[in-house]
């Protein structure tokens, strides 16, 4: 007498989905709060070189104000979230070209933390160079271990279809 198979949901799989659900709900919350980031500066205020809250002290450093230097830095810093992320979920073979750009944010927001600097947003990519290399190695590697896990995942449920198939057909 054959008994009809019925599908379990193990907890690896639960777990799995679950690790997933959350890797790209994050990703997700990361892309829908850079709008807010790239106008936080509005909240700075424009006639001032001093801004004091209750958790931390902003100086304009170079700026003429600090609602100038918080615009150039959460611009900055919203580039580098958007092309940081865009790399991590890319499967694509060109991208590694994402790094050009990456590295120009990322060496754009040096000059403007670094409050001395004569000049902004000028690129230089040999100065860059040793600033960036071990950035670039990690995000490679975190990368990689994003897209190992992603296909693990992926072809395991390809296998679970094909199993839940065989056993239809049986």
């Amino acid at each position: 007498m054959k008994q009809k198979l019925k599908k379990k949901t193990t907890n690896r799989q639960y777990t799995d989905r679950r690790k997933r659900f959350i890797i790209g709900g994050v990703i997700a919350f990361l892309l829908a709060i850079t709008p807010f980031l790239f106008y936080l500066y509005k909240y700075a205020p424009s006639d001032s070189t001093t801004w004091k809250t209750n958790f931390y002290t902003i100086k304009s450093g170079g700026f003429g104000d600090v609602q100038s230097f918080v615009h150039a830095l959460f611009t900055k810093i919203t580039f580098i979230t958007i092309t940081t992320l865009w790399f991590i979920t890319s499967k694509d073979w060109w991208k590694w070209a994402i790094l050009i750009p990456l590295i120009m944010f990322l060496f754009q927001l040096l000059g403007v933390l670094y409050q001395h600097s004569p000049y902004m947003d000028e690129f230089d990519f040999w100065y860059s160079l040793p600033i960036i290399i071990p950035i670039v190695a990690f995000l490679i590697w975190i990368s990689h271990e994003l897209n190992k896990i992603i296909g693990d995942l992926d072809l395991k449920d390809e296998i679970e279809k094909e199993l839940e198939s065989y056993k239809k057909n049986i």
